[in-house]
């Protein structure tokens, strides 16, 4: 499965950004995730998703900022960010997985290659 993470841009503080990831083939009985990356820093959990339930968890500084939803029928995983900080700024990479991981340090299958969110103050 190849992942491709789109929709980052430049937004002001308080602004929202919607990031896609679609998958190359169909991805609905895996689970999903986002992570990001600042420069200097180590790669930052940012929510996850299960496949059956579509259970979420959240890094405790993007929850009820932040959502993720799917849409299996076109192997897409969305993540909503609303209210957004200059400490948001980062390269977001989406991840997808047999085995269900939320935290720093997930070893999903397969990752995206990233696409870049800039939050200006």
């Amino acid at each position: 499965v190849q992942l491709q993470a789109s929709g980052g841009g430049s937004v002001q503080a308080g602004g929202s950004v919607r990031l896609s990831c679609t998958a190359s083939a169909t991805f609905s009985q895996y689970h999903m995730g986002w992570f990001r990356q600042s420069p200097g820093k180590d790669r930052e959990f940012v929510g996850a998703l299960t496949w059956r339930e579509g259970k979420t968890d959240y890094e405790d500084s993007v929850r009820g900022r932040f959502t993720i939803s799917r849409d299996n029928a076109k192997n897409t995983m969305y993540l909503h960010m609303n209210s957004l900080k200059p400490e948001d700024t980062a390269v977001y990479y989406c991840a997808a997985g047999r085995v269900y991981c939320s935290g720093d340090g997930c070893s999903y299958d397969f990752w995206g290659q990233g696409t870049q969110v800039t939050v200006s103050s």
